[in-house]
Parts: structure tokens; sequence; C-alpha cells
């Protein structure tokens, strides 16, 4: 079994982005990387990522902060998940970003793996 191969990116899941977004910016210097208007609003920390993410943007359900961790297998992990007690929520196609997989550990808390888009083969 392989291991994620590192911490994609931690969200929080807002009702209100902007508000938020100032409050990040201001109370933490948070430096914005990427914005796509209010839906996601994202900041560059370290080898990582930290975003805003509107309701919209979020798996169903999910309310509070998502991990997110990049692998090279949606497949072999829905299966581990599955079989580890976990439930597979669903994968969303993000076209040249890649591919989420959301998931529910045994807890309830939901989680994301993100595989990247294979580069087109030249």
């Amino acid at each position: 079994m392989e291991s994620p191969k590192r911490l994609q990116n931690v969200f929080v899941v807002a009702e209100r982005p902007a508000e938020l977004h100032s409050f990040y910016e201001s109370a933490l210097g948070l430096t914005l990387k990427f914005r796509d208007e209010d839906r996601w609003i994202q900041y560059g920390v370290g080898n990582t990522s930290v975003a805003l993410a509107c309701r919209e943007e979020a798996a169903p359900a999910t309310s509070g902060v998502v991990m997110v961790f990049e692998v090279d297998d949606l497949v072999g992990a829905a299966g581990r998940v599955a079989a580890s007690g976990g439930e597979v929520l669903g994968m969303r196609d993000m076209g040249a970003h890649g591919t989420v997989l959301s998931l529910r550990d045994p807890e309830g808390n939901i989680v994301q793996l993100f595989k990247r888009q294979s580069a087109p083969a030249s």
C-alpha cells in the first residue's frame, strides 16, 4: 500500500468566505495565492496550501476543516477506504487540475484524496 505523496491542502468550508478572507489576511498575514471570486480563496503556506471554500465547492454535507492528500491511485485508495470502514462519497473530475475522491472516515470526518491529471503524451 502506498502512502499519500503529500498534504495537498487543507480547506475550511466557509459560510461567508469574503469575511473569513479578511480575517485570515489581517489576523494571520496569509498571502493570497489564488482566488475564484468567493468560491475558492487559496493561500500559500510553506509547501502546501490553505483555502476557504464556499459550501458549493465542498463535498456534500461537509463542514469545518477538510484535509486533502495527494495520491497516485484513487481506485486502489477507494477500495482501501471501503475495506477499512470508511465510506466513499464520490469522485469529482476537476478537468486540468485532476480528480478528487471524497470520503468519510469511520467517525464521520470528510477527507479528500487528490490525483493530478497526467501530463499529455508528447
